[in-house]
């Protein structure tokens, strides 16, 4: 059986900043080079960059040698390969995740040393890491081999999100791994005209096209009808589909604070109240929601009562009626409801573990991750074609409201653990029907702050 060497780095420029990762993979007998992987991860530490280098890593040797196979990890991060060897304790929990989801790749596979080394030591996975941030300050994405391409796509990428580099995979004769790296073309953006297009196709409009961005605070209210009041007469299209020039709008407000979210508890199917504080969450939220530009034309809510007392805020600002939506409650934590993550950890600590690096698996007694993404998908496209072409608001919580995120955004399921939604937050979501879905605003609290 061949036996693997793993190198991986990670680095940030700023520490927090502009961050990235590299991972090589060689044949333990002659050095060989079998797998590279490195990607520019956004904004973040060098202790992040340096965990996501390991993972990419052990997933390039699971690709390669399937399970059980040897390896030797050799970094010169000491705090990873400390921690990993289980010497030191993890006392940042931002980490915590991460060595989870390190963890449960080492258990498939048989690792033979954890070895730190000196960074001359480790130049080949630096200069993979430091490539993938070079290419991603120029807008470019990293290819095997040192080179770059360009990213092919409409608007820069936010901060953080350049694409995921399949990584791993073995080289070709040819040099380049088996696995596509170009893009194709992203799709015109919904709100962007094309130069080039026929003045026959209808322009899209919404709230971002009038005043300065400034001037409005997120969720930019792009809701129907401000569109409809401001897009101009219809015209014939050429499209695969009738011309859309009004998006269906989906804002989604998180459910106010309640006594587990205060203490940082699980909280699933358990129908917690909404405490004085998560009230006056709900009243603010409310208050805005019923003031220009939003104008909303339904309200949907998770049959959870902290998300229907939310909802009832609204729609008595609003007059509208509250109509339930079974698919948009939360995710079943089953034996775990009502503990902390401290106390699952200490007491489940397998079953937690399994649970960050498996989508399919749920807690005991609980719903997975997967199975949470089914129902509320089938709920969202449930609801924009009810409510073609209106704004409708959906109070719901955490991970319904980060599955739909996920799901406008084609992220993998794994893209949940690298969100963060406060209580009583807002964030918008506009479908059309010639384009792509398209979020406008994630996680905007400004109504808290007045």
């Amino acid at each position: 059986m061949t036996s693997y060497v793993i190198e991986a780095d990670g680095g940030s420029r700023g520490n927090p900043g502009p961050a990235g990762y590299g991972a090589v993979v060689m044949d333990a007998s002659d050095g060989q080079v079998l797998a590279e992987a490195a990607e520019a991860i956004g904004v973040t530490t060098n202790n992040v960059a340096e965990y996501r280098g390991l993972i990419a890593g052990l997933q390039a040797v699971l690709r390669l040698g399937g399970e059980g196979a040897p390896v030797a990890v050799r970094m010169d991060s000491k705090l990873v390969i400390e921690q990993m060897a289980g010497r030191w304790k993890i006392k940042n929990e931002g980490l915590r995740p991460l060595a989870l989801e390190a963890g449960a790749l080492v258990r498939r596979l048989r690792v033979t040393e954890w070895t730190w080394i000196p960074r001359e030591r480790n130049k080949h996975a630096d200069r993979l890491a430091n490539e993938a941030m070079d290419a991603a300050a120029k807008g470019l994405t990293w290819k095997a081999g040192g080179t770059t391409q360009p990213e092919l796509q409409e608007e820069p990428p936010a901060a953080g999100g350049q694409p995921p580099i399949a990584a791993g995979q073995p080289p070709t004769a040819g040099g380049q791994p088996p696995s596509a790296r170009t893009k194709a073309p992203a799709a015109p953006s919904p709100t962007t005209a094309s130069p080039t297009a026929p003045p026959s196709v209808a322009q899209q409009t919404d709230l971002l096209d009038i005043g300065a961005i400034s001037e409005i605070s997120a969720p930019t209210a792009s809701t129907a009808a401000a569109q409809q009041r401001t897009a101009k007469a219809p015209a014939k299209g050429t499209g695969w589909a009738p011309p859309t020039r009004v998006a269906t709008s989906l804002l989604l407000l998180r459910h106010g604070e309640t006594a587990l979210s205060v203490e940082r508890r699980f909280s699933g199917r358990g129908d917690a109240e909404l405490t004085p504080n998560g009230l006056a969450q709900a009243a603010a939220a409310a208050e805005r929601l019923s003031r220009e530009p939003y104008r909303l034309d339904v309200i949907v809510s998770s049959p959870l009562k902290r998300a229907r007392q939310t909802a009832e805020a609204v729609a008595r600002r609003t007059g509208l009626d509250v109509e339930v939506e079974e698919d948009l409650r939360e995710l079943d934590f089953g034996d775990w409801e009502g503990h902390t993550f401290t106390e699952v950890q200490r007491r489940w600590p397998a079953e937690l573990s399994t649970w960050f690096a498996d989508p399919e698996t749920a807690p005991p007694g609980g719903e997975s991750f997967a199975t949470v993404a089914r129902r509320v998908q089938a709920a969202g496209e449930r609801l924009v074609e009810r409510y073609e072409g209106k704004t409708v608001l959906a109070v719901s919580h955490v991970t319904p409201i980060k599955m739909l995120l996920r799901l406008a955004l084609t992220a993998p399921l794994e893209s949940l653990y690298r969100m963060h939604l406060d209580v009583a937050c807002l964030s918008l979501i506009e479908y059309y029907a010639d384009g792509p879905a398209v979020v406008k605003s994630f996680n905007d609290t400004s109504h808290l702050r007045r």
